[in-house]
């Protein structure tokens, strides 16, 4: 039996109040609360207006942080996770220094023989009249001194379309060279960049399926990091294939060292959707890969025992969300960037939180003057690490129902929406939406009216 128009339309009411009341309240207590809020609202004002006071603790050298941004459309805005950055953080925990003129902002590694100069990977979204009519991204690394400012232009290229396209890595292999994390053509390639020359290559497809990993060709292996490593005596290219949940080692002659390789396509107990690892010598307590294992929501080291990966290490706690970056430093501590977090921290090497800087959707960290990435630490079997896993926590029924959420989905709804929303929020918008959506399609039918156009259309007067 149907329910009475005046009914629908008192119930479809309650709802529309309800849930727009609901998207409301979680607005405004985050804003009173500052809960799920973006970054550090003084660090982020300190950004804004250059302040030269301390936002964050004290540390012995510049730390320097890349971030990403999940802006869609216009890549611009005043908040955090809005628009890209790159700032550092003075020893004394004041800002160093800041820009946010790129689009993106990824990879950062200290420039060899310098004390405060970094290269960083950016990508601009370019206009279509820049890009015969289309849409387009140059890709390109940056050189920048970050005491006086100073930049210049190492290396970019332009690719067709935005999304899944954008360069998210390059490792510096001499003075003259760089090694390029290519998104766009799923392959690794080394350049020079006095010539312009792209001297070695290597694709993807010459070793793995087109029916592995992501979508083919759109986003097939989102190949993210790239490394420049020494294996067996040899040279080698470390390529993280993120879509196909593995880290792979390819030879100098093109070859894929299968025996290396670590991970499995959807074997996501290895590795899920990571990022960022690095290689650890033998000479330092290797071989032995640190990494972001970004999906699992876990910074993870596997040790090269008897020709196989084991796992040896982990750190996690209730806070960390898809993080994408851990460097080992020459002191044993970790420095990790928790992505979906909005902070960039360091743990010491009992697993505690020492030192952390929240930062809105911070995609890489530096630590200067302790090496490139994890080159000046050593493995965790070697100093030996505790691993540190979630504390248990009381959690009410709605965190235990995000918390039953795939890794993916939760990820995904902290990408695409303002971070105050959380699940009750989400939940209510898509209950406003389709309320609304319900409500006006009933109206139209109850409509007892009808509206025809007749031709040749005649005025005529009563």
């Amino acid at each position: 039996m149907a329910l009475p128009k005046r009914t629908l339309r008192l119930l479809l009411a309650v709802l529309v109040v309800a849930s727009a009341a609901t998207v409301a309240v979680g607005y405004v207590e985050s804003e009173r609360t500052n809960d799920r809020v973006t970054g550090d609202p003084a660090v982020e004002q300190a950004f804004r207006s250059g302040s030269d006071d301390a936002v964050v603790g004290e540390r012995d050298n510049i730390t320097v942080v890349a971030t990403d941004s999940n802006a869609f459309v216009s890549d611009e805005g005043s908040a955090a996770r809005a628009q890209a950055e790159l700032a550092a953080f003075a020893p004394n925990g004041s800002i160093y220094y800041y820009q946010n003129d790129h689009t993106r902002y990824w990879d950062v590694d200290p420039v060899e023989g310098t004390q405060a100069t970094v290269e960083f990977v950016y990508a601009d979204h370019l206009d279509p009249d820049e890009c015969d009519g289309s849409v387009c991204t140059r890709n390109g690394i940056e050189r920048v001194n970050l005491t006086t400012g100073e930049r210049t232009d190492v290396f970019s290229r332009i690719t067709a379309g935005k999304h899944s396209t954008r360069w998210h890595d390059a490792d510096r292999v001499d003075d003259d060279r760089l090694l390029v994390a290519d998104i766009a053509q799923d392959r690794a390639f080394i350049v020079n960049t006095t010539t312009g020359l792209i001297e070695w290559s290597w694709e993807a497809q010459a070793d793995y399926d087109i029916e592995s990993g992501g979508p083919y060709p759109e986003d097939w292996t989102h190949i993210n990091d790239v490394e420049h490593v020494e294996v067996d005596g040899e040279e080698a290219v470390m390529v993280s294939l993120r879509n196909q949940d593995q880290v792979a080692f390819i030879g100098m002659d093109g070859e894929l060292m299968e025996d290396w390789t670590l991970g499995e396509d959807g074997d996501h107990a290895t590795l899920y959707e990571q990022h960022n690892p690095d290689f650890i010598p033998e000479e330092r307590g290797g071989p032995a890969l640190l990494v972001g294992d970004s999906e699992n929501g876990r910074i993870v080291e596997y040790q090269r025992e008897d020709g196989e990966w084991v796992q040896s290490w982990t750190w996690a706690d209730q806070r960390m969300q898809w993080p994408r970056d851990a460097d080992r430093l020459p002191n044993g501590h970790t420095l990790i960037t928790d992505s979906n977090g909005d902070r960039v921290f360091e743990v010491d090497e009992e697993g505690e939180v020492v030192w952390s800087a929240d930062i809105g959707f911070p995609y890489e960290a530096e630590r200067l003057g302790t090496g490139d990435e994890s080159t000046g630490g050593e493995s965790a079997a070697s100093l030996g690490l505790p691993s540190h896993e979630p504390e248990p926590a009381e959690a009410s029924l709605l965190q235990r129902a995000q918390n039953a959420l795939p890794p993916t989905i939760q990820n995904g709804i902290s990408y695409a929406f303002p971070r105050w929303v959380g699940l009750l929020e989400g939940a209510a918008l898509l209950v406003l939406i389709g309320s609304l959506l319900c409500w006006g399609t009933l109206e139209y039918r109850w409509l007892d009216r009808t509206l025809s156009v007749r031709s040749p259309i005649q005025i005529r007067r009563k």
